[in-house]
């Protein structure tokens, strides 16, 4: 593998940062709390969410009253920036520190802006739900590897789009789910899917119900499931064999029900992009296939103007 792929695919241990990876997960959580105390519900959660930026991790524009303001995680310069449509701005330094000092100095920052929130104050979807008020274990910070983090973001934000553009059925945003900590992409079949049973920690069965309400095929990254995270990929309701369906460098995973591609696999491929893109394909094509679904109406060519667009003159100007 030449020096610029290993520039591209960065090397990130998930035990190298485990407190750290812990400590931002919580963060993330109460930022993402904030955009779902005001944004309108849409279906599957999809309002809840933050997105890759050019500097880490973003809401995007976030509704307040007649008003609107975003929240970014800038990972380059190491904070967190509250803008509001009126042109004010706050900080808060991503530096070790406390879950319940940030969370303090978070929603202070919101105060001082006039735009007050206020949030379910506990995180969701892990096994320890300590209240963020309270919450002064997890007080890690490393910089760089939390840059690193970001930048293998970057590229499976790339990946994941390019992949999510052969789609005219619903399909979801390459967005981050900060329950999970993982950044995903959902394909639909159109068709309405079992109850979901739940289960989820700290996490009610209704909010897992309203997430899987139609069938899925669902892939992302995430910082586990691999020596330096994965990509990952499943389907719901999983159809007859599915788990036995070939994935390119991928594998199931029975202990954690899902297809797994590991980073240091990709990374040290001769054709990273291939390979992911190979095993999104495959397991997708396992979820859909097996599955029945109507692949004809919902699948598309995502060059179908390449030839007109390549003959159109472009300028500069």
């Amino acid at each position: 593998m030449s020096e610029s792929n290993s520039m591209v695919w960065p090397s990130l241990r998930v035990s190298d940062w485990q407190d750290t990876r812990e400590t931002l997960h919580m963060w993330l959580q109460v930022v993402g709390k904030i955009r779902m105390a005001h944004a309108p519900l849409l279906n599957h959660w999809w309002q809840v969410t933050l997105y890759v930026s050019a500097r880490g991790l973003t809401t995007s524009a976030i509704p307040y009253d007649n008003a609107v303001f975003d929240i970014e995680f800038d990972f380059v310069d190491h904070r967190l920036v509250i803008r509001a449509d009126d042109g004010s701005t706050r900080s808060v330094a991503l530096a070790p520190k406390s879950v319940a000092q940030f969370y303090v100095e978070t929603m202070r920052a919101l105060d001082e802006l006039g735009l007050g929130t206020r949030i379910q104050g506990r995180p969701n979807e892990v096994e320890e739900s300590i209240p963020f008020a309270e919450d002064t274990r997890h007080r890690s910070y490393d910089p760089d590897a939390v840059w690193l983090f970001w930048r293998q973001l970057v590229r499976a934000n790339k990946l994941l789009n390019e992949f999510r553009a052969g789609y005219v059925g619903k399909v979801s945003p390459v967005h981050f789910y900060w329950g999970a900590m993982d950044l995903a992409c959902t394909r639909f079949s159109g068709r309405p899917a079992p109850i979901h049973a739940g289960g989820a920690p700290h996490c009610a069965d209704w909010v897992m119900e309203e997430g899987y309400s139609h069938e899925l095929s669902s892939c992302g990254f995430w910082p586990g499931g691999g020596a330096e995270g994965a990509f990952y990929a499943y389907a719901y309701p999983e159809p007859t064999g599915y788990a036995d369906h070939p994935a390119g460098e991928g594998y199931y995973d029975r202990d954690l029900g899902e297809f797994v591609l590991p980073n240091e696999v990709v990374r040290k491929s001769n054709d990273p992009d291939a390979v992911v893109a190979e095993f999104l394909r495959r397991t997708y094509e396992a979820a859909s296939t097996l599955g029945d679904w109507d692949r004809g109406a919902l699948e598309s060519d995502p060059y179908r103007w390449a030839q007109q667009r390549a003959a159109t003159r472009w300028s500069r100007r």
